[in-house]
């Protein structure tokens, strides 16, 4: 088993991750009658994209002896209704480390592979952009 979710009631829920015990909570959005006094499921989604690229990208830097540590992502997901779903999730990648060109370019292929974004529906709108400094 991956993970336990207990709804707590007042539309939150509280997911608990086995293997480790660590937990979070969700809120139904403001714009959805709940409080939104933590990520919604749909953050949740949006905000997996990035930690999965960043996962992914920090493990072939790692085999490619580069550091990418402070490296960091900005997210925005925006919402359709009828059916209510996320409709786009913008990444923003401000990336650390002192990689060249090449090196560059295969991490930015390896996060635009990662698992998350291959699990995305396709009619999801996906814009990734990545910020080498």
């Amino acid at each position: 088993m991956t993970s336990r979710v207990e709804y707590l009631g007042d539309l939150r829920c509280k997911s608990v991750h086995i293997k480790s015990d660590n937990s979070f909570v969700t809120d139904a959005p403001t714009d959805n009658n709940g409080k939104g006094e933590a990520f919604s499921p749909t953050d949740t989604v949006a905000t997996a994209l990035a930690s999965c690229m960043l996962t992914v990208m920090g493990i072939k830097a790692n085999d490619l002896n580069q550091d990418i540590s402070g490296s960091c992502a900005h997210v925005l997901k925006t919402m359709a209704s009828e059916p209510r779903r996320i409709s786009k999730i913008e990444v923003s990648l401000e990336m650390k480390g002192n990689c060249d060109k090449r090196t560059q370019i295969i991490l930015e292929r390896i996060g635009n592979t990662c698992p998350v974004l291959n699990s995305l529906h396709p009619d999801i709108e996906k814009v990734i952009k990545f910020n080498w400094e």
